[in-house]
């Protein structure tokens, strides 16, 4: 775990788990970034006197030109990286309008939960990823 005193908080950051027909959506991150090619619930950073919910709204038009339904919040998660550290605010949603188009990110992917260790995920988003399969589970 990295020394947290001594590196940048980029502060919140909300994240979308888009659900459809079974599936959920991932995004897979562009080469020049941070994490390169690692897959992402798509979302981005709260901007200042914006709502998690706002955020999530604009990042989700900015990234994938698409409105979402958002139907539940899940438990924000802390994570420090070596160079940064973050707090990920995680929203379970469902398409309202449009289909998701790689806007910012490398490729897209509808998967099956089965699928997930078939992708590298950022260390962030593994609590997100063990809640939701928890969340999955008890609705089936």
């Amino acid at each position: 775990m990295a020394d947290i005193k001594h590196i940048p908080h980029i502060g919140d950051v909300v994240c979308a788990i888009i659900e459809k027909s079974g599936r959920f959506l991932i995004a897979q991150r562009p080469e020049d970034k941070t994490l390169a090619s690692f897959w992402e619930f798509p979302g981005g950073k709260i901007k200042e006197n914006e709502s998690e919910k706002a955020a999530l709204e604009r990042e989700l038009q900015e990234e994938l030109n698409v409105q979402v339904e958002i139907m539940q919040h899940l438990k924000p998660c802390f994570h420090a990286y070596s160079d940064f550290s973050l707090r990920l605010v995680p929203y379970r949603c469902a398409l309202k309008k449009g289909e998701p188009e790689a806007l910012e990110h490398q490729a897209l992917r509808w998967i099956t939960p089965d699928e997930i260790s078939l992708y590298d995920f950022p260390e962030a988003d593994l609590p997100v990823l063990r809640e939701y399969m928890a969340l999955k589970a008890d609705r089936e």
